[in-house]
């Protein structure tokens, strides 16, 4: 929720400046970082609107709860920075075979603000970075890569400010920008992978299905395991598994040994729901 409130905050501080710098400069490159800040802000807000819903907890309509939720932000995100990167590429090709270039002006206020902006900003994807890590939300990881995507057009709009100011050349903030789009590009695609296996009830990580089963394999008192079955659903690893044990012993026995293997998963995969299944193991 911490990184859902600060993005939605910092776009706006970023709308806020990159609009005093364009009325102040004319500048082009700091428009089209404009329009990327402004859908940031739209972007961020629907972040935290799925990230607050995601939280919910399990209701009857929603027995697993709802942290598909996340998923369906983070394909809708990728979508749009699909479609952000295609708008600054096609306006980066059109800048490079404009024939008379735009005049920029003021451009010292123009460099503060933007270096401004990409301070701001490089403290916020530090901040989304860690939460990202901590919670493995895929809205916020979303969300991180836009701004990260930003940091680029920002560099761009400042060379050309710098360039503009100190030799007369506009177009050195296209070539950036043309990069800055590969790179959300493909960014994007990754995150759009990411949540469309999840919506599709993909299995977890192979490492993560691997980890769980040496677990289940050691504990004391299993047998065996089998139907080790896993699916993702936003930051959360929903596990089912079938455990052997020995029949003879008493049924608190066999509890306890389903407890304390199911606690023993949580400590290593904290954002995983476990559901463990006693069966009698029968030697062959």
């Amino acid at each position: 929720m911490s990184a859902g409130l600060a993005s939605v905050l910092v776009a706006a501080l970023l709308v806020a400046l990159k609009l005093w710098a364009l009325a102040e400069t004319g500048a082009l490159s700091i428009a089209a970082s404009l329009a990327d800040s402004a859908m940031d802000l739209m972007m961020s807000l629907g972040a935290a609107a799925a990230i607050i819903y995601a939280a919910r907890p399990a209701d009857e309509d929603h027995a697993f709860g709802h942290t598909s939720a996340e998923d369906l932000a983070a394909l809708a995100q990728s979508a749009f920075i699909l479609i952000s990167a295609g708008l600054i590429g096609w306006t980066a090709v059109y800048r490079l075979t404009a024939d008379t270039p735009h005049q920029l002006a003021s451009e010292g206020r123009g460099l503060v603000v933007m270096v401004a902006s990409i301070l701001v900003t490089l403290a916020l994807v530090w901040w989304q970075g860690r939460v990202a890590r901590q919670t493995g939300s895929k809205v916020v990881a979303a969300d991180r890569l836009h701004y990260l995507g930003d940091l680029l057009p920002s560099l761009g709009a400042i060379a050309a400010l710098w360039a503009s100011s100190r030799y007369g050349i506009g177009s050195i903030d296209a070539i950036v920008a043309m990069a800055a789009a590969a790179v959300m590009a493909i960014g994007a695609l990754r995150i759009g992978k990411d949540a469309w296996d999840a919506l599709m009830d993909r299995a977890a990580d192979p490492s993560i299905i691997e980890g769980i089963g040496r677990i289940a394999a050691d504990w004391p008192g299993v047998r065996g395991y089998h139907d080790l079955k896993t699916r993702t659903a936003g930051s959360r690893i929903f596990v089912n598994l079938h455990i052997e044990l020995d029949g003879d012993q008493s049924l608190r026995q066999a509890h306890d040994i389903g407890a304390s293997l199911r606690r023993a998963i949580l400590d290593t995969y904290p954002h995983a729901d476990v559901i463990i299944h006693k069966d009698v193991h029968r030697e062959t």
